[in-house]
């Protein structure tokens, strides 16, 4: 079943160049028809592949508060003051995730960039140091997650880094530029051509079936199941 289309795009496209409220009232129709049903249409096909990656992921296929993340931006503390997310943004998180925060799965289309992401973005503080924790604590764990050969073949690591150690750990050692991350995520990009096709949920599936090793390793490092 193919989900995403050329009117997908093109919608994303017009938004990208007409963000505005009134515009995206004139359109919401559209919006519904081509971004937001085929969306839950395919975050409800997802349901299935995700428990067979981990039993305690979760696609959610809801209008508000489910995978599909809201159209709206948040503008308070942002100098861009366009009101509407010009991408479709989808996680697949953790049972006890409550936000983007939590490990993930991501899936993002935008006209400009399409990519998939594994893994836990702009962590809490207690979480990130958790992790940094398990990384300076079992390295070679950590090591043959991101060195994994499906992984590496994949994704790229992404985020942002401190510059420099940060306090408590040892400048030494060896993985310290993965203690330095902000972020621990995998990115993988891919085409609008790959997000039309009718095998896109067993696709990406397969892609982030790569990251088991990695998502393991967060899971451990924050006590939650894998």
């Amino acid at each position: 079943m193919s989900y995403f289309s050329g009117e997908t795009l093109r919608f994303l496209r017009e938004l990208s160049v007409n963000n505005d409220k009134l515009w995206f009232a004139d359109n919401k129709q559209r919006y519904e028809q081509h971004v937001r049903e085929p969306a839950l249409a395919f975050i409800s096909d997802m349901q299935s592949w995700i428990k067979m990656i981990s039993p305690y992921y979760e696609a959610v296929p809801k209008k508000v508060g489910g995978s599909l993340m809201r159209v709206y931006r948040d503008v308070r503390f942002s100098a861009d003051k366009s009101p509407f997310k010009t991408n479709i943004g989808i996680q697949f998180r953790h049972e006890l995730g409550k936000d983007v925060h939590a490990p993930g799965f991501y899936f993002h289309l935008h006209p400009e960039q399409c990519f998939l992401g594994v893994g836990v973005w702009h962590p809490a503080a207690d979480a990130l140091k958790s992790i940094r924790d398990k990384i300076a604590n079992q390295s070679a764990q950590y090591q043959d997650a991101i060195t994994h050969q499906p992984f590496c073949e994949s994704y790229q690591l992404s985020g942002e880094s401190l510059q420099r150690p940060p306090r408590g750990y040892d400048a030494a050692h060896p993985l310290i530029e993965e203690i330095k991350r902000k972020d621990f995520i995998g990115i993988q990009e891919f085409d609008w051509q790959q997000a039309q096709q009718d095998d896109l949920c067993e696709w990406v599936a397969r892609q982030y079936g790569r990251a088991q090793p990695l998502q393991r390793f967060l899971c451990d490092a924050l006590n939650l199941r894998f």
